[in-house]
């Protein structure tokens, strides 16, 4: 798998003027931050550094995050095209070259294409997904978007058009959903963008929720966090459900609306806004009950606890470690390994906090767990790496234990 970098970083200059604005050494933005001075330096000259270290700054200085991304030139590093060559096929698939005549198709198109099979076979790829079978996943994927292509083609103006644009819809978010996973932001983009307009379409709420879900995810992996809280809350009023008359589907997709709502006012620094999305998500979670609303191959699951986590997430941005192991302690305990699954993207959190009370121990053990209960999602999110690294940093240590050794093997060079 390749490696991928962001697509945003934020102008060193506009980190400069809003510091040098309020009479601040970087010294002392640094301090009011948390952070290290050599992060403010590189920074300021045009580096880059982890997303929270941008909320930290952004905090300290009395804005939004938002405030110190601006449009950026041409990368000044050169890019290497292991990405392009990897994901050729999906990216044909995607984004097809466009000619007179309209899209340039790789392959031929079946002469009669079967929707039941497709819907079976992205079935399948949404199990995959969930069992972090990457590879099965990028196996299906490329001829998967092809044949769902050729379905909208082929029954343009007959009865089961709406039927293959759904179905489009759907195989698109699950593209946006794994190529955000991988990091390929702007193949992602294409993919949910399509993935909204198709569900739109059909006027689908339920496909619209799913695929603006997906790309809120994506938008704040790109840093682009006003667009991320705007889009879900637009998406969440327009589908907002009477709560008790709503189905669990609908009210799993507006409470994970109003969660991605909160975690990008959170990273913006907008902490009112984000407790109040949160109120809102509380209610969803309230009506379902002890239930718990599933949709596989789109926002994945909610219940009352995916609004505990996000509470417990927004404390961490906050630097609020205490509060973050406090919370966390009051959650009942997973009762099986599907549970202790659904909680593993807040084990990061628990663990990022321990490392911020140099905890140590606690951290590498829940790293290591995770390690061993699912490597191939653990592989591919930056947090557990930068969490690791902070730990090595930190750690007095002489040498490393084996479990150390074990997980730098794991996570390789930084």
């Amino acid at each position: 798998m390749p490696k991928h970098t962001d697509d945003s970083a934020p102008s060193g200059d506009t980190l400069k003027e809003l510091r040098l604005g309020r009479g601040l050494t970087q010294e002392q933005l640094a301090e009011r931050a948390g952070t290290s001075l050599g992060v403010v330096k590189k920074l300021e000259r045009g580096g880059t550094a982890r997303m929270e270290s941008y909320h930290a700054l952004a905090r300290a200085l009395g804005v939004r995050t938002s405030r110190l991304f601006e449009p950026a030139g041409p990368h000044s590093s050169t890019r290497t095209d292991d990405d392009n060559i990897d994901l050729m096929p999906l990216r044909q698939a995607l984004a097809p070259a466009v000619t007179f005549t309209g899209c340039l198709r790789v392959g031929s198109p079946d002469p009669e294409p079967d929707l039941t099979r497709l819907r079976a076979t992205a079935t399948d790829m949404g199990l995959a997904y969930r069992r972090d079978d990457y590879g099965r996943v990028a196996e299906l994927l490329p001829s998967l978007v092809r044949a769902a292509h050729d379905a909208v083609d082929h029954f343009a103006g007959a009865p089961q058009h709406g039927e293959a644009l759904r179905l489009r819809s759907n195989v698109l978010q699950m593209a946006g959903r794994y190529l955000t996973q991988v990091r390929a932001y702007d193949l992602a983009h294409t993919a949910l963008r399509d993935a909204v307009q198709d569900a739109v379409h059909v006027d689908d709420k339920g496909a619209v929720a799913g695929a603006v879900y997906q790309l809120g995810w994506l938008l704040m992996r790109q840093g682009r966090l006003d667009e991320a809280e705007q889009v879900s809350i637009a998406t969440a009023d327009a589908v907002e459900p009477r709560i008790y008359q709503a189905t669990g589907a609908s009210l799993g997709a507006w409470g994970k609306l109003l969660v991605h709502a909160s975690a990008a006012a959170a990273r913006n620094n907008r902490d009112q806004e984000a407790r109040e999305m949160l109120r809102l998500g509380r209610a969803a979670g309230v009506a379902l009950g002890g239930g718990q609303a599933v949709e596989a191959s789109s926002w994945g699951r909610f219940d009352w606890r995916t609004v505990a986590f996000q509470g417990i997430e927004n404390q961490l941005v906050a630097r609020r470690p205490d509060r973050v192991l406090g919370l966390s302690a009051r959650l009942p305990a997973p009762k099986d390994k599907k549970e202790r699954l659904f909680m593993r993207r807040h084990l990061l959190d628990v663990a990022q906090a321990h490392v911020m009370l140099r905890h140590l121990d606690e951290a590498t053990g829940v790293l290591w767990s995770l390690r061993n209960e699912t490597p191939e999602w653990l592989r591919h999110q930056r947090m557990a790496a930068d969490t690791f690294r902070d730990i090595i940093r930190t750690s007095k240590r002489a040498r490393l234990s084996p479990q150390h050794r074990d997980l730098a093997a794991f996570f390789g060079p930084e």
